[in-house]
């Protein structure tokens, strides 16, 4: 039974935790527990130089969410804007500050950490949409002029980390903020038409891509075009996805990681080293568990009152299951190549705290679930 809205606004700290979403930290923990176990087998049977990292900031990380849990939602709502346009910032920054790493700029160097400014805009694009749609009544959701701010909070930094470049985030942030116009209730007809308009500015896009780029989706097309080259990194992760078979060469024992014929393997790659050692059995319970993740998730969000704290806690669950689908995809030859993390599992600090203070903010929505969010703000106020 839902608490009153005075109830709900008066929770003390202990409250709160008793609210928490413990069975979502459970699962959260167990996946990055199988991550930890991985880092330890590619690293050779030690916790350094990857799992020990992992570990530390994965604890880091659990102390920072459940803080962000704990705070009122309201809270998220007042700072939506300016965290997207600090972000935004980070993000431009990188092209006149950035180091470069893996071929592109896309990290700024703070001393102790590297921060990857796309993968913050990530959150923060959730937030500021969330708040856009929140202040729009029912009616004006469909509305073409007012559709067009919010097309252009996803635009900006999507073009921005274009140039780093980064075409697997920029798509992801493309995907998400639309999938988030979906779930706000603007007209199918809208997509429909962007669809379009998508395909036919194919030929435009191609000319505008990066050599490597091409290289990618070539290769993805046909592997075997350049086998020591583009194809490398997808035939190797074939090979070591196959050769698990069933149940897998056994923790430790997978050659093709062991022996450094697959790239990555501590990030991008991970879930292949995890199917070359597990199996089809350790990767579909690997999968299990994200599908329990993020049910749960899309179930908390359903249960959500306020428009704001319903749509950021789906905004999450996108970007989540976007980051789930283009990885696996990715190392099974599904889709081309590009640069985004498994959740929880590869190696990367600043796509770990993001996915922790996102799960923070959808938490938070839940803890606060019955505490009354001004509905029609003013929308850049």
């Amino acid at each position: 039974m839902g608490l009153s809205d005075s109830a709900s606004e008066s929770l003390s700290i202990r409250h709160k935790l008793l609210l928490l979403d413990w069975p979502l930290v459970a699962l959260i923990g167990a996946v990055a527990c199988i991550g930890f176990a991985m880092l330890y087998s590619v690293g050779e049977g030690h916790f350094y130089p990857w799992a020990d990292k992992q570990m530390l900031r994965f604890a880091i990380g659990l102390t920072i969410m459940i803080g962000v849990a704990l705070t009122d939602l309201r809270v998220w709502l007042r700072i939506a804007y300016p965290a997207y346009f600090v972000a935004l910032t980070l993000v431009a920054a990188v092209e006149f500050i950035g180091t470069f790493g893996m071929g592109a700029q896309r990290w700024i160097d703070l001393g102790p950490i590297q921060l990857q400014p796309s993968e913050v805009m990530k959150i923060a694009l959730g937030l500021a949409l969330a708040r856009y749609f929140h202040a729009l009544k029912p009616d004006e959701v469909s509305r073409p002029l007012l559709l067009l701010p919010p097309a252009l909070l996803i635009l900006a930094p999507s073009a921005l980390v274009m140039q780093q470049p980064d075409l697997g985030t920029a798509a992801l942030l493309i995907l998400g903020g639309s999938a988030l116009f979906f779930v706000a209730g603007v007209n199918w007809r809208y997509f429909a038409v962007l669809l379009a308009l998508g395909l036919a500015a194919i030929p435009l896009g191609w000319g505008m891509l990066h050599d490597y780029q091409r290289d990618r989706i070539l290769t993805f097309m046909d592997p075997a075009r350049d086998p020591l080259g583009a194809g490398y990194h997808i035939l190797q992760s074939k090979i070591a996805l196959g050769s698990g078979g069933i149940f897998g060469k056994g923790f430790l024992a997978g050659t093709q990681s062991h022996l450094n014929f697959l790239p990555e393997k501590q990030t991008d790659f991970i879930f292949t080293t995890l199917g070359e050692e597990f199996g089809l059995v350790g990767s579909l319970t690997v999968l299990a568990l994200y599908f329990l993740i993020l049910g749960y998730a899309l179930f908390t969000a359903l249960q959500i009152r306020s428009q704001f704290g319903r749509l950021l806690a789906m905004s999450i669950c996108i970007t989540f299951f976007l980051y789930v689908f283009i990885n696996t995809a990715m190392v099974m030859g599904l889709i081309p190549v590009v640069g985004i993390p498994l959740p929880f599992m590869s190696y990367g600090g600043t796509a770990m705290m993001t996915l922790m203070v996102g799960f923070g903010l959808l938490m938070s929505a839940s803890i606060h679930r019955d505490v009354t969010v001004p509905r029609y703000p003013d929308p850049f106020g």
